[in-house]
């Protein structure tokens, strides 16, 4: 296997995450800060990813109600049960609390709503969906992962990727670990990467609305 195969899959994930991570220690003003992570992510995926990257969803009317009903999912505990996120399996010294994704200021800016729905609807799917089902879920049955089939299903390769996925969304594990699966057993029937992306970009838009629409900040990790 090439020593870079890899790479298309992984740079993007690693560079959006090293841009949060940065941003936890210098804290930009929130429109040079989407600015900037809206163009790096965007030139990664270019110049590294885009070779991998396949947006052709031929199972699309199912993707769109699988997206439409993880959305739901996100939001029905908060509001059939107002307030439980606040106990200790949420929040805690690990995974920390829910919090406004933007500052007060910046809920009126349109720009940099703008900026923000980009990235949680378009940038987001592609670095995610390429990461955990199109890599890592192969990579975990075999490093030689370009030998694997998307889409291939063992019970290892499952069920790590959904608790790491879950791990990813802090204190909102619960829905995360629940869209972990939804998304990994899409994977497998569908055996399409475009298709993962347009579920993941439906969820996400519809929370973005939602978000906006709603007030619900902390929805934008």
């Amino acid at each position: 296997m090439r020593q870079s195969a890899s790479l298309p899959y992984i740079a993007p994930f690693a560079v959006f995450m090293g841009l949060i991570a940065l941003h936890s220690v210098y804290s930009l003003p929130d429109l040079a800060d989407q600015i900037l992570r809206v163009t790096v992510v965007s030139l990664v995926l270019i110049f590294v990813a885009r070779p991998v990257i396949d947006l052709r969803a031929p199972q699309w009317p199912f993707s769109l109600l699988i997206g439409a009903a993880v959305f739901l999912i996100w939001i029905a505990p908060d509001l059939a049960f107002p307030g439980y996120r606040h106990h200790l399996l949420f929040e805690n010294r690990i995974l920390g609390a829910p919090t406004p994704g933007l500052s007060v200021a910046s809920q009126t800016q349109p720009a940099v709503l703008a900026l923000r729905a980009v990235r949680a609807v378009i940038l987001v799917p592609i670095v995610e969906e390429l990461f955990w089902r199109a890599w890592l879920m192969r990579w975990i049955i075999a490093p030689d992962f370009e030998k694997i089939p998307l889409g291939k299903y063992t019970a290892m390769s499952f069920w790590a990727v959904a608790l790491l996925f879950a791990s990813e969304h802090g204190s909102y594990w619960d829905v995360g670990l629940v869209t972990g699966v939804i998304y990994n057993t899409w994977m497998v029937k569908s055996k399409s990467l475009g298709d993962l992306i347009l579920t993941h970009a439906v969820t996400n838009a519809c929370l973005s609305i939602y978000v906006i629409a709603a007030g619900k900040w902390e929805y934008w990790l």
